[in-house]
């Protein structure tokens, strides 16, 4: 049994350049030794495929926000990187990109929906060959600096996965996976690493997706905020010797560095809602005035057709019409109309997306022109 002059942290590998395969090992240090328990390489993989909608996209970017919360981000300590993927692989930034937490949370902000397919096998793979390559910043093996994959999906992968995951977990890269939705729990411990108990989750929707941020703090950090009472409302973070609180995404600290209260972002932050911004516990949504209806963006507003003076029939009630994206009623019929980002193809209910695209704000929605 532990006395409370120790704790537990991340410590090297079993042999110096030989990574325990799919382990992260843990060290009994004194109090007032601090190891190597903040230093990771850190890279998330983001499914960025068409089933995740807009709204769900950014409900997976107020996580990886909280994690970054109690994670102690420098050259020295933590690194960060990111991947999207779809059909192909977006290296949002490496390992060696930013030195400071403000500057990922910025880049994480402006990350955009890639809305196509959905490879995870290609996407693991880039990450074992490139993101964590030393030319992109991670540390040598020999440093003994745990390399770690948060990856998050929604859907069946579209390539082979189990075979390039076992490759990655072999070289020493822990994987935690995390399923939302209907995903295949079979596939998501082919992904994750072994006790699949402890690195692969399942949530029922993104909305759930916050739940876990705890679990991963206890996870990646066991140190003092693990032996005492803090009672911290939200997350407790380690220090050196110490701890302190901290809260979620859209929340403050109080005076008494403990408790937290709601943050008005409609106040503090450029929402980008185009009429209404309402405030929640954590986050807000946008909302329109009386006569309009929130585009599926989540953030424009578009006119409901109680304003003209023709009778409102539905014509788009029976199977959208075969719209893949949207169908518009009007006066005697109705027309498919395609989300921002796409344009119509010649059988007029089918959308390709544009390489390059210009945006004009119109009545009904957007206009998209090719360059």
């Amino acid at each position: 049994m532990l006395s409370r002059s120790q704790r537990v942290y991340p410590g090297p590998w079993e042999a110096r350049g030989m990574p325990r395969r799919g382990k992260l090992l843990f060290l009994f240090c004194p109090l007032e030794n601090t190891c190597n328990r903040k230093r990771l390489d850190l890279v998330f993989i983001i499914d960025s495929s068409r089933s995740v909608r807009p709204y769900d996209f950014e409900k997976v970017k107020e996580f990886i926000l909280t994690i970054l919360q109690f994670l102690d981000i420098s050259p020295d300590a933590t690194r960060v990187g990111l991947i999207q993927y779809g059909s192909t692989v977006k290296h949002e930034f490496s390992l060696k990109t930013f030195r400071r937490k403000q500057e990922i949370e910025r880049a994480v902000r402006r990350m955009m929906h890639l809305a196509t397919g959905t490879m995870t096998g290609l996407a693991i793979q880039y990450a074992v060959n490139i993101a964590f390559s030393e030319s992109e910043g991670a540390r040598p093996l020999s440093q003994n600096v745990p390399r770690i994959i948060m990856i998050v999906t929604d859907g069946r992968p579209q390539d082979p996965v189990a075979e390039i995951a076992a490759k990655a977990r072999n070289s020493g890269i822990l994987i935690f996976a995390i399923g939302v939705g209907r995903v295949d729990m079979n596939t998501l411990k082919s992904i994750g690493s072994e006790p699949h108990e402890e690195h692969v989750f399942l949530v029922a929707n993104f909305s759930q997706i916050e739940t876990l941020t705890s679990a991963f703090q206890t996870k990646l950090f066991p140190h003092m905020c693990s032996i005492v009472e803090h009672r911290c409302d939200h997350f407790c973070i380690n220090t050196p010797g110490s701890y302190e609180c901290r809260c979620k995404q859209g929340y403050i600290l109080n005076a008494d560095q403990k408790t937290c209260s709601t943050q008005d972002l409609c106040a503090v932050e450029k929402h980008a809602c185009e009429q209404i911004c309402v405030n929640t516990p954590g986050s807000y949504v946008c909302q329109c005035y009386e006569g309009y209806e929130l585009d599926a963006n989540g953030k424009n507003c578009i006119g409901e057709y109680e304003f003209s003076c023709f009778p409102v029939v539905d014509y788009c009630a029976v199977d959208n019409q075969g719209c893949q994206h949207e169908c518009v009623n009007t006066e005697d019929s109705y027309y498919c109309r395609c989300y921002p980002g796409f344009i119509l193809n010649p059988d007029k209910r089918t959308c390709r997306i544009l390489s390059k695209v210009s945006f004009y704000q119109s009545w009904g929605g957007y206009k998209a022109e090719e360059n």
